[in-house]
């Protein structure tokens, strides 16, 4: 967490984001529920954080020929959070994991999600969140 000088005040990052889309995943294990909140609390133990939730996953209904339907889970976690949305017959998977800590293992999250879903090829974006958050309150 490097500091810098914003205004007058010291500022530090908030935290990192990973988006993961997945494709060529396994149809049977995106369409299963129990698999899905396994993962949010697997991975929410290897990332060393704290579940403030137990995770919720709930079936979306198909609404279009965009969105045919799938399973959406969703853990809170004392550092922010981690949801997991999955598109069995689109053999899709969109995955966030967002946190308060200054840094992430990427490839351990990609590889974890690889083999829990079977997935042929993975697009992944990382960046940085609130580069100016303050590093004191300020009121």
């Amino acid at each position: 967490m490097k500091n810098v000088k914003q205004g007058g005040g010291e500022t530090c990052t908030f935290g990192v984001h990973l988006t993961l889309d997945g494709y060529g995943g396994s149809p049977e294990k995106l369409n299963d529920p129990k698999r899905i909140e396994k993962a949010l609390v697997e991975l929410t133990d290897k990332l060393g954080m704290e579940r403030m939730t137990e995770p919720v996953v709930k079936y979306a209904e198909p609404r279009n020929i965009k969105d045919s339907g799938g399973y959406s889970g969703f853990v809170m976690i004392v550092e922010s959070h981690i949801s997991i949305h999955t598109f069995p017959k689109k053999r899709f998977v969109s995955i966030d994991a967002y946190t308060c800590k200054s840094d992430m293992d990427k490839d351990a999250i990609v590889g974890y999600f690889k083999k829990m879903f079977d997935l042929e090829d993975t697009e992944v974006q990382f960046f940085k969140r609130g580069l100016k958050f303050p590093l004191q309150d300020l009121v």
